[in-house]
């Protein structure tokens, strides 16, 4: 009788796991969504013009360029001995700002509010990374790696 118990018991895991592993897949994709609205919605910076801001997010485009792009940018920040130079610097709408990583150590470009949440770098030791700014205002930004390290972009 124990045999056929344990036999009983086997086939109804197998009944079962089909539907565990959906429920598993339907909460891991739910996760994904919801993390993925978490963070088109950002976090709130005080700025009074929210509505700019989530359309500057969308319109901006952020890529990774090698040396061999033909294109040069609007300007150039150098990243090199733990700051942003120059820190302050001011473009047209839709002009880029390439950032060149020179240093010994790693840094990003981090957007700060609402208005620069598209502006986010990987992190970098060497290398280049563009932004492209399609919206008028002020954008601040940080390497989130060293948040004593700012910049502002204007764009104009």
């Amino acid at each position: 009788m124990g045999a056929a118990r344990t036999r009983t018991v086997s086939r109804l895991r197998l009944d079962v796991m089909p539907m565990v592993r959906r429920a598993m897949s339907i909460r891991i994709t739910t996760g994904f969504v919801l993390a993925a609205m978490l963070l088109s919605a950002g976090c709130s910076s005080g700025d009074t013009n929210s509505a700019a801001a989530s359309t500057t997010a969308k319109a901006g485009q952020a890529t990774t360029t090698n040396s061999g792009d033909s294109k040069p940018a609007a300007v150039t920040v150098d990243v090199t001995d733990m700051k942003f130079s120059p820190a302050d610097i001011t473009v047209k709408v839709g002009e880029t700002v390439t950032w060149r990583f020179k240093d010994s150590v790693p840094h990003t470009v981090q957007g700060i509010g609402d208005k620069a949440m598209g502006i986010n770098s990987p992190i970098f030791n060497k290398g280049e990374w563009s932004y492209t700014f399609f919206a008028p205002g002020t954008y601040r930004y940080l390497c989130s790696l060293h948040p004593q390290m700012r910049g502002t972009v204007t764009v104009e």
